[in-house]
């Protein structure tokens, strides 16, 4: 060992040591804060279909690969990071000697073609990552960056290490192949080979190059430690937990979608008989309030912004971003935890905690940050403003391209949850709906007794549970269907879509009630609890004596579709529910339905988000549609699991659209520029949102938004009244 050499090592020795005590330090801190949520056990059940889920989503990059280019360039990189660790690995041998290298495996023909293979792939993949970032980047020209609030100097520093540790790869090589110490042919190792013939035989190079590789990752390990939140170099680490630990890894779309999580107080659901607000906890009013795997998911956000390009609020101009609500809670987590972990926080009456004694230690901004609102405007200082809180619509779009299993709707959720049934803090037009549901039992506080009167006009009867000794499926009207004008015109189609190919339902009538979907969406866990509960006795006692196979259900809305079938069960309502699309779809195709005369003008159709992305039914009303129009379906730009909301979900539709852009407007514009005259739905609020936007454009008389069972109606029944086809005001 020469002097170069000495002095590689001892420099190679030492910044390792101090970084990997920085690592460990911070990987100790950051356990802790995680460690400060509280308990959600149902996140070990299954482990091996956890791993199986990670392991997928992880190798195969199936949330990535969504992106194309972007997916293909970061999958080779982190192969890279992982495989080619072996590299840096290796550069503590090469430090010490100009022919060093890896035991056993060091001299493998198969380890020096592999590991050039995802080099070249990795120096490509990365600098199309740089490429990408500094084309997006939020001070360009025009338009809002997927980027805008994300710490760009952390970007750039974690692209730059990556890009010149793959360089200094092939830089080591190449002095070895110019030193004669190279021990793999140029077949294999082509571009090493091509480096090195433009290297000079220098002797001690192969240990320089070697030790500056070395210094470069430990810098960036440096770095990251003394830099905690810095989730886009953490989440290399953070992903195969978090993405492990998913809400529920059997679902390929994603564990936010489908029913919310229940409510919870220390890992046990809620029981509202029983609970107590000074004992029990009502949502989240404090950070720590949220589950460790919600902690888990802050730190792990990597900054990267897709679902801040999806979100439909953040695109009309609102203040709320999924991605800067999550890093707003991150931040907020870590600066909070010092004062948390010296004993410090409120109870559930509010009271202090900690002693005096306790918190004696603490500085002044760690003090300050315990006494932050969770929920508050800029005067109070709150983390979150009340306008980001309230403009989702739950869409789940920011859940859906999420490539590390984020939960951002449940998390927004929980915080509702508690500022409408603790603090009665919420938009005031939402509380006609709340007090409608819980005096009337639909949201529009129609009279209970009118439930049924869209039978009227109907030439033939629709039996109800109890007057008829068996029916195939309970057609669940829902309170749309019953009550609002257009969405009667549904209810209409698909009876007598139902009745025209023999199919045997039988409806509740007036012992329907709102499935809950808008109280719980809003945060009002206690009026969904008392709905879905009043309704599951109801349908259990309609399906008394059937297994679940023949308990169905077939629902026109989306939500109450979500509803039953993905929430009721956990109260104790176990049913088969399908959607009005995908039962006619399966009758078109078992012949039981015949269109004769298909529907021309062209047709666009627009996925409602609990149904396409919540639920995965996206073939279904397409297949339907192929069937009943001529030529073929005009997609939008935006479709199935990247459509754009119509704006009415998460109890948006009975709250004022006060700042940006309207979002059911900004659809509606998409719709047109197809150059289709029918806009299908398949959802009555969804159906709602877009005729208030196409008259609100002034284009009433030229397109026409309708359900696609009305579609289908028209071309199994060309004959069919024209009354069908009129515009009937939009109830409200």
């Amino acid at each position: 060992m020469g002097s170069v050499q000495i002095v590689t090592t001892i420099l190679a020795a030492a910044i390792t040591a101090v970084a990997v005590w920085l690592a460990v330090r911070a990987v100790m801190k950051m356990t802790a804060v995680i460690r400060l949520g509280q308990p959600a056990p149902e996140r070990f059940a299954d482990k091996a279909g956890r791993t199986r889920t990670m392991l997928v989503e992880t190798a195969g990059h199936t949330r990535m690969l969504k992106w194309s280019v972007v997916g293909a360039a970061h999958w080779f990189v982190m192969v890279g990071f992982v495989v080619l660790s072996l590299l840096v690995l290796e550069a503590y041998f090469e430090v010490a000697t100009t022919d060093g290298g890896l035991p056993i495996i060091g001299h493998w023909t198969i380890f020096g073609l592999v590991t050039e293979i995802i080099g070249v792939l990795g120096l490509v993949g990365i600098l199309v990552l740089m490429a990408i970032r500094l084309r997006n980047r939020p001070n360009r020209p025009g338009g809002r960056s997927r980027f805008t609030g994300s710490t760009m100097w952390q970007g750039y520093f974690v692209e730059w290490i990556v890009l010149l540790v793959l360089i200094f790869g092939f830089v080591i090589r190449g002095f070895k192949v110019a030193t004669g110490h190279f021990e793999f042919p140029f077949w294999a190792t082509p571009v090493s080979h091509a480096v090195g013939a433009v290297l000079p035989d220098w002797a001690d190079g192969v240990s320089v190059a070697a030790a500056i590789k070395i210094i470069i990752s430990m810098t960036w390990l440096i770095v990251i430690s003394l830099n905690v939140t810095m989730g886009v170099a953490w989440h290399r680490f953070l992903a195969f937990p978090n993405i492990f630990f998913k809400r529920e890894p059997a679902k390929p779309a994603g564990s936010g979608l489908g029913a919310l999580r229940p409510m919870t107080s220390q890992g046990k659901p809620l029981d509202f008989e029983e609970a107590d607000p000074e004992q029990d906890q009502f949502g989240v009013a404090h950070v720590e309030q949220f589950s460790w795997k919600g902690l888990l998911d802050f730190s792990t956000c990597t900054e990267c912004g897709r679902c801040q390009s999806q979100c439909p609020a953040w695109n009309t101009g609102k203040p709320l971003s999924p991605k800067l609500l999550v890093l707003s809670l991150r931040d907020h987590a870590y600066a909070k935890a010092p004062y948390l972990l010296a004993g410090g926080g409120k109870d559930l009456t509010g009271e202090e905690k900690a002693t005096a004694a306790q918190l004696a230690h603490l500085d002044v901004l760690s003090l300050a940050e315990g006494d932050k609102p969770l929920i508050g405007d800029a005067e109070s200082g709150g983390v979150i403003d009340p306008d980001v809180l309230w403009s989702c619509t739950t869409c789940g779009a920011c859940v859906e391209q999420c490539p590390v299993d984020i939960e951002h709707v449940d998390h927004i959720v929980d915080m509702r949850r508690y500022q409408v049934l603790i603090e009665s803090s919420f938009p005031a037009e939402a509380g006609v709906m709340l007090r409608n549901l819980e005096n009337k039992g639909n949201p529009w506080g129609a009279p209970q007794n009118t439930r049924e009167d869209w039978t009227k006009g109907l030439d033939f009867e629709v039996p109800r549970v109890g007057e008829v000794d068996d029916f195939e499926y309970l057609f669940w009207v829902g309170c749309a269907g019953a009550f609002e004008d257009r969405a009667k015109k549904t209810t209409h189609a698909v009876a007598t879509l139902l009745n025209e190919a023999g199919v045997t339902f039988a409806i509740l009538g007036e012992g329907e009630t709102c499935s809950g979907d808008p109280a719980r969406r809003i945060g009002n866990e206690f009026v969904f609890q008392m709905l879905a509960q009043q309704n599951v006795e109801t349908l259990n006692e309609a399906f008394e004596g059937r297994e679940k196979a023949k308990r169905k259900i077939v629902a026109t809305c989306p939500h109450c579709f979500n509803t039953l079938g993905n929430e009721y069960g956990q109260l104790g309502g176990e049913f088969e529910v399908v959607h009005h699309t995908q039962l006619l779809a399966h009758l078109v195709s078992t012949g039981k339905l015949t269109p004769v005369q298909p529907v021309d003008g062209g047709v666009t159709y627009h996925d409602p988000c609990y149904l396409g992305r919540h639920n995965r039914v996206f073939a279904a009303p397409r297949e339907v549609l192929g069937d009943a129009i001529e030529g073929e379906l005009t997609e939008m730009p935006r479709n199935s699991e990247r459509s754009f909301c119509c704006g009415a979900g998460g109890a948006r539709m009975w709250m004022e659209e006060k700042i940006g852009k309207r979002i059911n407007v900004d659809r509606v514009e998409e719709a047109m520029a197809t150059g289709a005259k029918t806009v299908a739905v398949g959802c009555p609020f969804c159906s709602t949102m877009l005729s208030d936007g196409v008259n609100g454009k002034g284009a009433g008389e030229q397109v026409e938004v309708i359900d696609v069972a009305t579609v289908l109606l028209r071309s199994v029944k060309p004959e069919q009244p024209q009354s069908d086809r009129d515009a009937a005001p939009v109830g409200g």
